[in-house]
Order: structure tokens, then C-alpha cells, then sequence
């Protein structure tokens, strides 16, 4: 909550009443409006600073019922009721709210932009101190920038025009990780530019903390979205520019198949997944196919996917399968740019091998019929504190040779790192010849889009059994009992006499 921004606005010194107080936002709802911000009001003849100590909590709850409606869904799925009065119980409620009036948090002593990376920050620091749940509503900040620049790459000349105006859309938002990295991306380049955020998020409290975000940031918040992409689509009409993503990694969609079948099997290509369906097991590619049909079109300056994914899109399903008819389809479409292979333990909750795909449907006259495949492995530090699962950390040098890579479109043979070996323990028992360290290499490599299909064929051969006599055998006679197969042996039988194969 953004105190003390009762009679500053964005343009000048504009004031309402003393009744309205803006969250996040200046007062003056005509004046915004005229000039398309975003404000949200506080309609009670009361502000932080009005608040006692008597009846402290039932005071700030209605001072937050004041809010407008987004506002309140904020706090609601904060449970903030809940958390008024725990710290009402421990006699800190007061305390803390006098610490929030005596801070100036308006507009004209932190800017937007500048409140907007402090949320973030506070976001960063929330998820990395819970480790293991963290990677469910967060994405490490260094996987975000590398992703976030090989999805805006090639568009530097046009967001630097002034007046451009861009969309970008997050199926997965979080906490508005990604949202967030494409616009301030947009604002170191051209800051004059306008960019738009669109996401839908399932986690109710991931879904507030993004919402608050983009409110802190002046987006239009009904374009953040409470539900489940997949069955649920409340953008459907939607196309946009920009779709970096990162989905759950291995989460079945059991609980959802029969609206996805459904679309599959009624809308076919008309829908989002007419290409085919992956195992009910890992719904990964149901989002890239979620991704493909939001893609703008490209008489209309197309748009660009990048989507973090495990190596089970890329392996699973033989051919025929759904997971192959799925890549099948793009691949002819010829919709992949290329694939970055990460280092291992990036997340916080999880150490697997994990790839960006970059897709998308305006492709440069080079690139066409193409893909790049980028060795990234090796290119990572290690942290000097896990973070849960995250033991390795992208610096700027290694996110900006991926970059160069990628956007210079080139072979990269296999070359040596200037990185430190890897540390052996030297505990327990050590070998007399211990194994050299590889050396950690960067490549990159162009195949065209046919060398990745393939065909499965299924080839028959006889069928070869043997059949043995013995003068041991004691069970029921040969009239009454049928031969007893057993593998071919070369040689001769048990009793080391009669033997004979049969090929069938």
C-alpha cells in the first residue's frame, strides 16, 4: 500500500478531496481517466494516518473495504483479514501501520517504475527464502533475463521508434516475473514506448501478487487473469507480440482432460490443440500449442514465444504418437527458431536438465526452414549459498553469449570455457588414476527442419524355437502331452546327445 500519495498525481498537484486516497496511484479520477492512468480510490473520510490505536483492526479493515474492487481482490487473496488479525493479537498491528504512514511512498518521492522494482525485489526475496515452493510461483531472475532477451531479440530497432506500442502475455504469470522483465525491458530501450501485460495465473495468491504488480506499474489489471489456462481461457480472442512462459514442468492435466479432448476432438484445427495431445501425465506441450495459437499473425508483424520446458517434450512418444504429431506440426509449420540447452540445478525447486524454446511466425529470410540447436550447459557459476535446488547461477557474460549466439545465427564449434573445473570431493577412498575433467565447451549448431523427423518401422523376422528329446523324461507320454519350447541352443541337448532346431 502506497501511503501518502493523497494530493499528488501524475500530473502536477492535483486534489480531489481529502477523502481520496489513491493506491498506488494519483487522485483524481476525471483527470486520470483523461489522460488513460489507471487509479484506484479510497472513498472513507479517513487515511493511515487518522488510524488509533483503539479499534485499530476494525479501522483498517474498513479503511481497505474503501478500496475499489480490484484493489479488495488484492487483499482478499492476500488473506489479509486473516493476517490484521494475527499481528493484532501480538499487539503489532498499530505498530507496523504508523511504519507505513511515516514512509513517503508517492508517486513524486518513488516513481512507478522505481516502486515496481522494489516489489519485485521483495517478491525475489519472499521466494528465494522458501526454497522448495519458491519455484512454483517464481522464476530465478537469471533464466527470466535470457529468456526475455531471445524473445525481444531482432525487435530492437522497432522499440526504439517512439510511439510503439507492444503486447505481452505470460499463460502461466505467477507472480508477473516475466511481465515485469519484458516492460522494463521495453524502458531501458525506449521509454516512451507502451507495452501491455496480459497474463492468467491459477495459484490465487501468485494471481494477487501479479495483480498488485502490474497495478504498482499502471497496467490495466483486467488483463490479469484468476483461473486455468488450459480448460479456461479468458483471453481467447487475444493475439499478442511477446510470449516468454514457463509451465510446471511434468504436471498431468488428468483433472482437466475431458474440455481439452473435447476442444481436440470438436474444434480440431480450429482450436488450440488440433494438432494432437500429449500424455495425460505432462501437460508441458498443451501450453506450447496454448502458446502457437496466440501467436499474432504475420501479416500483422507476427510475434515470438519463449518457453522454458524439460527434456520431455523433446524425447517422449514415439512416432505417431501425440507428443510426435505435436512436434511434427511445428516443425513443418516451421515455427522453431531454436532450442538452448541450460545448466542443470537453475531452479529452486528442482536441479533437471531444462531448454528455452524460441518459436516464432516471422522468421528472417535466413533462419527459414531452419533451427538452432545452443549448448548452454556450461555456462553458469556456482552459488556460494544453494538456494533449494538452485546451485548454479547465469551471469551476465554467459546470458550475453547465448544472446550473441542466437542472434548471429552462426555455427559455434565446440569451444573451451575459461570456467573453473568442478571440485572433488576428497573424502572416502580416492583411485590412483582419477578421471580427467572434461573441459566445458560452448557450441552451437544449424540443422534444416526435415533432419529432425523420422519414421518408425517395424521389421519381422522368423520365429526360432527349439524342441529337445530325452531318455530322462518322466511325465506324461508324448500322445498325451503336448512339446515343451524352449530358447534355441547351439549344440547339442542336456544329455548331450540328441539336439534339433526348428525355425518357424
Amino acid at each position: 500500500m502506497r501511503a501518502g500519495a493523497q494530493q499528488t498525481s501524475r500530473s502536477g498537484s492535483v486534489r480531489k478531496s481529502d477523502r481520496h486516497e489513491c493506491f498506488g496511484r494519483s487522485a483524481g479520477k476525471a483527470v486520470a481517466e483523461s489522460h488513460g492512468w489507471l487509479v484506484i480510490f479510497q472513498y472513507l473520510k479517513m487515511d493511515l494516518g487518522k488510524l488509533g490505536e483503539a479499534g485499530i483492526a476494525a479501522n483498517l479493515e474498513s479503511y481497505i473495504q474503501g478500496f475499489s474492487k480490484d484493489a479488495r481482490e488484492i487483499f482478499e487473496h492476500f488473506k489479509f483479514r486473516e493476517f490484521i488479525g494475527e499481528l493484532n493479537d501480538a499487539n503489532l498491528l498499530y505498530k507496523i501501520v504508523q511504519k507505513v504512514r511515516q514512509t513517503d511512498l508517492s508517486p513524486t518521492a518513488v516513481s512507478n517504475h522505481e516502486m515496481g522494482l522494489v516489489f519485485e525485489e521483495l517478491i525475489r526475496r519472499f521466494a528465494e527464502s522458501s526454497n522448495d515452493t519458491a519455484g512454483e510461483h517464481f522464476t530465478p531472475r537469471d533464466i527470466v533475463r535470457l529468456t526475455t532477451a531471445l524473445v525481444f531479440m531482432e525487435d530492437d530497432e522497432a522499440l526504439t521508434r517512439p510511439g510503439i506500442i507492444r503486447t505481452i502475455y505470460d499463460p502461466t504469470a505467477g507472480t508477473g516475473g516475466f511481465l515485469s522483465a519484458g516492460m522494463e525491458y521495453v524502458h531501458e530501450l525506449n521509454p516512451q514506448a507502451v507495452i501491455r501485460g496480459y497474463g492468467q495465473e491459477l495459484n490465487p495468491e501468485s494471481y494477487a501478487i501479479c495483480k498488485a504488480d502490474m497495478l504498482i506499474k499502471g497496467q490495466e489489471v483486467s488483463n490479469i487473469k484468476l483461473g486455468n489456462t488450459l480448460s479456461s481461457d479468458q483471453l481467447y480472442t487475444d493475439k499478442f507480440d511477446y510470449m516468454p512462459s514457463n509451465p510446471p514442468f511434468g504436471v498431468d492435466w488428468k483433472k482437466i482432460e475431458q474440455p481439452i479432448k473435447d476442444e481436440h476432438t470438436q474444434k480440431g484445427f480450429a482450436g488450440r490443440f488440433g494438432p494432437g495431445l500429449p500424455r495425460v501425465s505432462d501437460g508441458s506441450l498443451l501450453f506450447l500449442l496454448h502458446l502457437i495459437s496466440k501467436l499474432r499473425d504475420g501479416a500483422n508483424g507476427g510475434a515470438r514465444i519463449g518457453i522454458i520446458l524439460n527434456g520431455s517434450p523433446l524425447f517422449t512418444g514415439g512416432a505417431g504418437s501425440g507428443e510426435s504429431e505435436i512436434r511434427r506440426y511445428i516443425l513443418e509449420a516451421d515455427l522453431l527458431e531454436a532450442i538452448v540447452a541450460l545448466p542443470t540445478d537453475m531452479f529452486y525447486n528442482t536441479g533437471i536438465a531444462t531448454y528455452v524454446w524460441i518459436l516464432s511466425n516471422k522468421k528472417a529470410a535466413q533462419r527459414k526452414g531452419k533451427v538452432q540447436l545452443i549448448n548452454g550447459v556450461n555456462l553458469c557459476s556456482k552459488m556460494r549459498k544453494s538456494l533449494g535446488s538452485k546451485r548454479n547461477v547465469m551471469e551476465e557474460d554467459d546470458i550475453a553469449t547465448i544472446t550473441r549466439a542466437f542472434g548471429a545465427f552462426a555455427v559455434v564449434e565446440a569451444r573451451e570455457l575459461d570456467k573453473p573445473s568442478e571440485q572433488r570431493s576428497n573424502r572416502g577412498r580416492q583411485s590412483e588414476n582419477p578421471k580427467t575433467a572434461a573441459a566445458k565447451t560452448f557450441a552451437s549448431k544449424i540443422f534444416p527442419t526435415h533432419a529432425f523427423g523420422y519414421r518408425r518401422i517395424t521389421i519381422e523376422r522368423p520365429l526360432r524355437l527349439s524342441y529337445q528329446f530325452s531318455d530322462d523324461y518322466s511325465g506324461p507320454s508324448f500322445q498325451d502331452s503336448k512339446l515343451r519350447w524352449y530358447p534355441a541352443k547351439k549344440g547339442a541337448g542336456n544329455d548331450g546327445s540328441k539336439a534339433k532346431e526348428f525355425y518357424g
